[in-house]
């Protein structure tokens, strides 16, 4: 966990995620990403020297036939002292059911997120904290330029001021394969995702896009990375970005 912890407070750093008397909300869908996301912000908060409480949120999505349990996660966060909601939902039974969506994930994550918003709101949280890491943002930028034509990113920091959230993503400098280390070490306990769309989306096609290309071509990811960085696509310069000086 401590290599994830130096990535997690050198993303606090370097974008200015966190400030003192923040109430962060984290979104834990279960897997993974989102549970090493809670409890490394448990933990940095140790040691970083910024006073903030922290909040996991489940969204129930509704799944008929095999339900999704997340009462390991329950006793988790009971365990560390963690405050934890699971708040049930419908996303599920419209994006499939009633809207049969051919492609559900935009819906479906649209859905998701307005639902964590809202809840943010409800329980009095100022920032929502995702779990998207180092590989989700090379995934999110190539899929960006070559299904949309279009150089872009989600940022590590945004703020939503009609629902006077600050979206933050504090994994962004951890790499996938670390973050999967850290859950297994710690032993956390992840939920299986009943979702029939899992493994089967865009997403998952540029995962394996890059991976093969990584195989091939040591460093692709971390060059495609370094662009991002280079030209603030945005904001990925960090807080301290300036823009190159001209060589004339």
């Amino acid at each position: 966990m401590q290599k994830v912890l130096g990535y997690m407070r050198k993303a606090v750093q370097q974008y200015g995620l966190i400030k003192d008397g923040d109430r962060i909300m984290v979104g834990v869908s279960g897997g993974k990403d989102s549970l090493v996301l809670l409890y490394g912000l448990t933990l940095l908060r140790r040691f970083i020297g910024i006073e903030y409480d922290v909040v996991g949120v489940t969204l129930d999505m509704g799944f008929t036939g095999e339900k999704m349990d997340f009462s390991p996660v329950e006793r988790f966060c009971e365990e560390h002292h963690i405050e934890y909601h699971i708040i049930k939902t419908q996303i599920a039974e419209i994006v499939f059911d009633v809207r049969k969506e051919p492609s559900p994930c935009s819906l479906c994550a649209r859905m998701r997120r307005g639902a964590l918003h809202d809840a943010a709101n409800e329980l009095g949280c100022n920032k929502v904290a995702l779990g998207h890491n180092y590989d989700d943002a090379v995934e999110t930028f190539i899929m960006n330029l070559f299904t949309e034509g279009r150089i872009g990113c989600f940022a590590p920091s945004t703020f939503l001021s009609h629902k006077k959230v600050t979206v933050i993503r504090p994994l962004v400098l951890a790499p996938e394969k670390e973050v999967r280390r850290a859950a297994r070490k710690n032993e956390l306990p992840v939920v299986k995702s009943v979702c029939p769309a899992d493994g089967h989306t865009n997403r998952q096609k540029t995962k394996d896009f890059l991976a093969d290309m990584e195989r091939n071509d040591h460093g692709f990811k971390d060059r495609i990375f370094g662009a991002m960085k280079r030209a603030n696509v945005d904001g990925w310069g960090g807080i301290d970005w300036a823009p190159p000086k001209s060589k004339d």
